[in-house]
């Protein structure tokens, strides 16, 4: 195919590809529907231009499928066939309200044949594109979701299926742009809702499919908490940091994506009243150590020390730290190895080790597994000022019980007084 001259008209000036459902807007200028059905829905209104004019395009701009391109580009691939193109099938009739509305009545009827043709149907049409879900966003099918599921929850429901769907399918029309404005009203005080999300995790995990349902579960917890109010957060029970502490603990199976909600809802919720404490009564910082002993995605490393940072900012935290044999040296092998953000993190969390728990054995401990080399060496980098005098502060903290290590300059010992 590469061989083969495409027409310049069959080509999508946004994806660069054979437009499979070509539209035009009232600009004129003729697009693949997906591309520019997702350039509509990420772009700012404010800045929201025609990519090629670059005039100002109304959001809610008409898109008139182009029926003739269509066809020439169907042709063009049918007479290319030999060559290795591949036939442009007709695209489906974009999905209309209606329709979801239609499905959305037959969730609310108590048949069971009813709740899994609509559930399948719904699932098939979140899956499909992002027109699809920002439809079944407007049409209120988030809200449907949550009282399924909720429903399920009060009923002690635990069919795998039916949960898997319906979480996917609130996650999937969740994550669209024109949701947004929408998911406040529906879980700012929505105790039950936490607490039924709560009931799944503790109900699955436990084999391969269950684990599929808790993978599904945890983004729909961190959208939830995101958008809970201060007083709704506050009420969480040491139950709720309990169950998400155990995905951490199974971050073996569990996605990555979970695992990366779970660090999020901790971290959100974790400066709300007391949940700190109950964070770390939960076991998350020894679990947090765990993870980074596996050496995760940055993304994953960036949030964990976020998160770990909070923690032992209370003596809880830094005694469950301490009581890890691998904590101090994995703190210190992330210094100036993932990010600034994350060496920033690690600095603070050694400086409390520091301050708080500079028992002999704690400042061997710290010279032995590197973390003074790794302080030295924040001295020597490219770092901020503000990190360079707290490496400093550390250093002169306990300079006596390090003066004989050959990682340390004299000019450390000598220049700056204690």
């Amino acid at each position: 195919m590469a061989e083969i001259e495409i027409p310049q008209y069959f080509i999508c000036p946004i994806s660069l590809q054979i437009m499979k459902d070509p539209v035009t807007t009232m600009l004129g200028i003729t697009y693949d529907r997906e591309s520019i059905e997702k350039w509509l829905s990420t772009a700012k209104d404010h800045s929201l231009t025609c990519p090629v004019t670059k005039q100002p395009l109304p959001k809610h701009s008409d898109l008139t499928p182009n029926h003739t391109l269509r066809r020439l580009i169907q042709a063009w691939c049918s007479d290319n066939a030999t060559n290795g193109v591949d036939r442009i099938p007709t695209p489906k009739s974009p999905l209309e309200k209606f329709h979801v509305l239609k499905l959305v009545r037959d969730l609310e009827l108590p048949h069971h044949n009813l709740y899994q043709h609509a559930l399948m149907k719904m699932e098939t049409l979140a899956m499909e594109n992002e027109r699809n879900r920002s439809v079944m966003a407007e049409a209120g099918v988030a809200r449907v979701m949550i009282s399924f599921i909720t429903w399920s929850f009060k009923q002690g429901t635990t069919t795998s299926t039916y949960l898997e769907k319906a979480l996917r399918i609130l996650r999937l029309v969740w994550s669209t742009s024109s949701s947004t404005s929408n998911i406040r009203p529906l879980v700012i005080e929505n105790l039950e809702f936490i607490s039924t999300l709560t009931w799944v995790l503790q109900q699955h995990g436990h084999d391969d499919h269950k684990v599929v349902i808790v993978n599904e579960a945890m983004p729909v917890l961190k959208t939830t908490i995101h958008a809970a109010s201060s007083s709704l957060l506050s009420c969480l029970k040491l139950e709720f940091f309990k169950e998400i502490v155990a995905v951490l603990r199974n971050h073996k199976v569990i996605s990555k994506q979970a695992i990366k909600s779970a660090l999020q809802v901790l971290t959100e919720t974790c400066p709300v009243g007391s949940n700190r404490i109950k964070i770390v009564e939960a076991g998350a910082v020894f679990e947090l150590v765990e993870i980074e002993l596996e050496k995760p995605e940055k993304n994953i490393t960036e949030l964990a020390f976020e998160l770990l940072a909070h923690l032992c900012n209370c003596a809880d935290g830094r005694e469950q730290l301490l009581q890890h044999a691998g904590s101090i040296a994995v703190i210190s092998k992330r210094i100036l190895r993932v990010s600034p953000a994350t060496s920033d993190r690690a600095v603070h969390i050694l400086s409390l080790i520091a301050k708080f728990y500079g028992s002999k054995e704690v400042v061997s401990e710290m010279l032995r597994v590197g973390a003074v080399t790794k302080l030295c060496m924040v001295m020597q980098a490219a770092c901020e000022a503000y990190l360079k005098e707290k490496a400093r502060g550390i250093l002169r903290l306990h300079s006596i019980a390090w003066n004989n290590s050959p990682c340390i300059s004299i000019y450390l010992l000598t220049r700056y007084q204690r």
